[in-house]
């Protein structure tokens, strides 16, 4: 659920670096909340609108591509490479390749490993 909110606290981050738990973290998430809110759109319009989830999926839009392009920065790619996801069939299956690859060990061009954690000195005792 942290990497989820960490994902929206940075909602329009495009800079830097996502690791692979952040992202999967927050695409598991955003699947089951747009499943339970498809049921209450059931439930709730007798004519089929999803009116929820839409407004959801909406929501969701500014974070989702931040996210995503933070996880190919963390493989060492651009953020342009979403756009293979245009090309049928071929370009989605290139892209989730892309996304449960490891990251690129130590800093590459788009920042430091997230992977890496920097050290923090206790507090003095006073």
């Amino acid at each position: 659920m942290q990497s989820y909110l960490k994902v929206l606290r940075d909602y329009a981050t495009f800079s830097g670096r996502a690791r692979r738990r952040e992202y999967w973290m927050f695409v598991l998430i955003n699947v089951i909340v747009a499943v339970v809110l498809s049921l209450f759109d059931s439930v709730l319009f007798d004519d089929g609108a999803m009116v929820l989830s839409g407004l959801y999926w909406l929501a969701i839009l500014v974070p989702s591509l931040a996210v995503s392009v933070r996880r190919l920065h963390d493989t060492g790619r651009s953020g342009w490479w979403l756009l293979v996801s245009l090309v049928p069939v071929v370009g989605g299956i290139v892209l989730f390749v892309f996304t449960v690859l490891d990251g690129d060990p130590g800093a590459n061009a788009y920042g430091p490993s997230p992977k890496q954690t920097v050290a923090v000195p206790p507090p003095a005792v006073v």
